[in-house]
């Protein structure tokens, strides 16, 4: 019986080599990766301001550690205000 085969193979085959992964959990890892980097800019808006808003931080904290964050995102997004992250949360 032949293992079927995904895209991300060699980056599976690579992660089991160089760490304590099994195969099973470095799928895994790639997966969450890929859906990490797959995440829109409004979805991370909206999730970091979820986050920090547990963490009791306020909106104006928030709003302006989301601007800081964005442009390390793997693409980052064009710059936005503190006033349209606001309404990617708000409406």
């Amino acid at each position: 019986m032949s293992e079927r085969r995904t895209p991300h193979d060699d980056l599976v085959d690579h992660l089991v080599r160089s760490s304590p992964l099994g195969r099973g959990e470095a799928a895994r890892v790639v997966l969450d990766v890929l859906a990490y980097f797959d995440e829109t800019t409004e979805e991370f808006v909206r999730r970091r301001h979820r986050e920090l808003q547990a963490r009791g931080l306020t909106n104006e904290a928030i709003f302006e550690r989301v601007a800081e964050e964005l442009p390390h995102r793997a693409v980052a997004p064009p710059t936005l205000s503190l006033r349209q992250l606001r309404r990617i949360v708000y409406g």
